[in-house]
């Protein structure tokens, strides 16, 4: 099926050793219209990444060579590209690593092939709007947190924090609407792109780093309900 698709299809590089899961995702993905690409380790992932230059990365945790996080690393370290991570343990140490060193997004296995597709879809959309012209102020400030929009930079009391592309988005959201607590299925809907209110845990994740880089006195939880930007000092 490779041979079929058009230049103008999307790149996913699947990461995965288990034989069986890649294939079965790489011929899900491909039934979308995409062109994929398999790597089963990770040194093989960082040359395949380098070479094809992909539009986005699904990415196994548990990899021979070294693992889908410093995979992660690398590949984020030479060019951002959207990753999603495929883990086989629901912990959160884990995801809130994976989070840290560029991974967008998580699936614990098992997941369904409609769920994996519905992601990949989703971290596509995100990476076409951050890629538009913003139709906004280039400068956000909220007392002394300070977002410039256009170079995707944040600042908090003179002082540079470094986000990954999803808190950048997430936090911009929260700010653009200081003090309003926003329900995680609404940030999910309007940063993540989902239909579904199945990932809030993605979103906490999210919030968490956010906290250690910029300070946790600056977001506000509202249990049961979501979160609220501060206006800061």
């Amino acid at each position: 099926m490779d041979g079929t698709v058009g230049s103008s299809a999307r790149r996913v590089l699947v990461v995965e050793d288990e034989r069986t899961i890649a294939e079965t995702v790489a011929a899900r993905l491909r039934a979308e219209g995409f062109e994929v690409r398999l790597a089963g380790d990770g040194p093989s992932a960082v040359e395949a990444a380098r070479r094809i230059q992909p539009d986005v990365v699904v990415l196994d945790v548990m990899l021979p060579g070294f693992d889908g996080l410093e995979v992660c690393r690398r590949i984020q370290a030479e060019r951002p590209v959207p990753v999603l991570m495929l883990t086989a343990r629901d912990d959160e140490t884990d995801l809130l690593v994976g989070l840290a060193v560029g991974a967008d997004d998580y699936l614990t296995k098992p997941f369904s092939m409609r769920e994996l597709t519905a992601r990949v879809h989703a971290l596509l959309r995100r990476a076409s709007r951050s890629a538009a012209p913003a139709a906004e102020p280039e400068m956000l400030r909220l007392g002394d947190l300070e977002i410039n929009i256009a170079e995707r930079r944040v600042h908090r009391a003179g002082a540079e924090a470094h986000l990954t592309p999803t808190e950048f988005d997430l936090l911009v959201h929260l700010a653009r609407r200081p003090r309003t607590v926003l329900p995680r299925e609404r940030l999910l809907a309007d940063v993540w792109g989902w239909a579904d209110a199945s990932g809030t845990r993605t979103v906490d994740s999210h919030i968490k780093g956010l906290r250690r880089k910029i300070g946790a006195d600056l977001i506000r939880t509202v249990h049961g309900v979501g979160y609220a930007l501060e206006t800061g000092r």
